[in-house]
């Protein structure tokens, strides 16, 4: 890293006297869901995880360089009783969904008398649920860092009563430095995650974006997004990395900056990763930017189209997804070689009977393989939460077995039946496969012809490659009951010495139908911003015939 870069690093600390300390940072383990591609993880060889989490790694590298810092991210194992032994305070950051997960680390950190610290977007909304704790840092990277830091680096035995410390001035996007993605077994993540923006213009009512990170994009710039690409490659990042931003052009302008930056990087790089993103649908409207994203190498774009039924989307303040018919602006992105992956939402006041059999209709039309099916949620600082606490339609007592903290319209069951036969149908293997046969005809050929450079061709990489096919075939064409229609994709693949489909759709295909069946028996949430408590031991193989 430049030194200039890393002196504003650590501006925030600069002239604090602190004492050298040992920091765990401790990443609380998901329960199993649909957009976690657990399922595909004994298919990989070594993968364990979803996606490295960029808040606490970037917590990890602002800290001060003398202090000693250990990354643990739970959902590859546990925190040992020797990590917390080792650390003067232990650092948390998570979502809401993983609550329950990150109370759990405050009580061991509290058993061996460590100082427990928790951050990020879910203590950020509500920090009146995490009593236990003992600082809770609100809000960003900014002025409450520069606070807590020196606040431990002069005492680290716990205070008598909580300290919350409020960020009031956040730190520029364009000063955060790099995520310490080297205290991270980067190469057993599914995927590598950078950022590029933060914030998103559009005020959907079930979205906490705007309210916690806000509506005017914040940047990076281009040296520090591609700095940051150098680093996961250089860590031993697999063949993709997402850019987690909550919309990828909520600055055009910006993006068609940073863009010429990816597409030399990959050249430089000889396009050994390739990249994704989430952004609204009507990126379809920017045929530009959509060129240059594909010789970036974007492969897969996460569109919230919620819904394909126009009223309901004016309802949810979503009416942006309209700006171009939904079938044509699925079919727009496909043209430039980019799948789209939808996130659906089942639960919404306008929703009658037929909407499940809508979704199912759009999915045929659409031929989008992936489509996350969630049950409404509502989080809290959304204009969906404070509608339906004056509507008293928002159920606060956490019902162990419901599956949304939303009374519906609909009756509650019905709903639920719903979504499971969505699931059902949607992942059915002959028609999920349809579906990608469809993209292999209408999208892959699309895509920009990757070269045969040595950085894609590595030892390295022929390994894997080798390793990801074994299991497939033995997991999936031998033991499979799905196996006659994968052969049926498979060998037409293989005919044309196409191997990379059958390694990538066979991964995420295997994922999608045996979550739907689990979901389908009441083992998935049906949310993924639920807490609902879930054991699911995931099978390495599944059952024989």
């Amino acid at each position: 890293m430049p030194q200039d870069i890393e002196d504003k690093d650590r501006r925030d600390i600069h002239g604090l006297e602190v004492r050298t300390r040992k920091i765990l940072c401790v990443f609380p383990r998901y329960a199993p869901s649909f957009g976690t591609f657990e399922y595909a993880y004994p298919l990989t060889g070594g993968v364990r995880a979803f996606m490295p989490p960029q808040g606490l790694l970037v917590i990890a590298a602002v800290l001060p360089n003398t202090w000693k810092v250990r990354f643990v991210d739970e959902n590859m194992g546990a925190a040992s009783a020797n990590d917390f032994i080792w650390a003067d305070a232990v650092f948390v950051s998570g979502m809401h969904i993983q609550r329950r997960r990150i109370e759990d680390i405050c009580k061991r950190a509290h058993a061996f008398g460590k100082v427990a610290v928790l951050g990020g977007p879910s203590v950020s909304a509500c920090p009146e649920l995490y009593p236990g704790f003992d600082y809770l840092h609100i809000g960003e990277l900014g002025d409450a860092t520069g606070v807590l830091i020196g606040m431990l680096g002069r005492d680290v035995s716990r205070p008598r009563e909580q300290i919350v410390l409020t960020t009031k001035s956040r730190r520029d996007l364009c000063d955060f430095p790099a995520p310490a993605y080297e205290l991270a077994e980067i190469g057993r993540y599914f995927l590598g995650s950078v950022q590029f923006s933060s914030g998103c213009p559009y005020t959907c009512e079930f979205c906490d974006i705007p309210a916690l990170y806000g509506r005017l994009p914040r940047l990076k710039t281009p040296g520090q997004v591609v700095a940051e690409l150098d680093k996961l490659l250089a860590c031993g990042v697999n063949g993709s990395i997402y850019f987690v931003d909550d919309n990828f052009i909520a600055n055009r302008r910006a993006l068609r900056g940073l863009l010429p930056h990816l597409i030399q990087w990959q050249k430089r790089n000889g396009y050994a990763v390739s990249l994704s993103c989430e952004a609204t649908l009507n990126i379809a409207r920017s045929p530009e930017i959509l060129a240059l994203m594909r010789e970036a190498a974007f492969d897969t774009i996460f569109c919230g189209i919620e819904t394909p039924e126009p009223e309901a989307l004016k309802a949810i303040d979503k009416a942006h997804n309209l700006m171009v018919p939904i079938l044509d602006a699925v079919r727009t992105i496909n043209r430039y070689g980019m799948e789209v992956v939808s996130g659906i939402i089942l639960g919404l006041d306008t929703d009658t009977e037929e909407s499940g059999a809508r979704i199912l209709d759009f999915l045929e039309h659409s031929k989008i393989p992936m489509a996350t099916i969630n049950l409404l949620q509502a989080l809290p600082r959304t204009p969906l939460w404070e509608r339906l606490q004056h509507e008293n339609r928002l159920l606060r007592d956490e019902d162990p077995e419901r599956e949304s903290n939303v009374e519906f319209n609909l009756p509650y069951d019905d709903v639920l039946a719903m979504w499971r036969s969505c699931m059902a149908k949607a992942y059915r293997p002959d028609i999920l496969f349809a579906r990608y046969e469809h993209q292999m005809r209408a999208t892959r050929p699309n895509r920009l012809k990757r070269p045969k450079s040595r950085q894609r061709w590595s030892a390295r990489n022929i390994a894997k490659g080798l390793t990801i096919l074994a299991r497939i075939l033995w997991i999936v064409g031998v033991r499979g009951d799905y196996r006659h229609t994968f052969w049926k994709f498979t060998l037409r693949r293989l005919a044309r010495g196409q191997i990379e489909p059958v390694l990538s759709v066979g991964l995420t295909a295997h994922h999608l139908i045996m979550f739907a069946r689990d979901a389908c028996a009441g083992r998935g949430n049906a949310s993924h911003y639920s807490a609902k408590a879930r054991v699911l031991e995931l099978e390495t193989t599944p059952p024989a015939e």
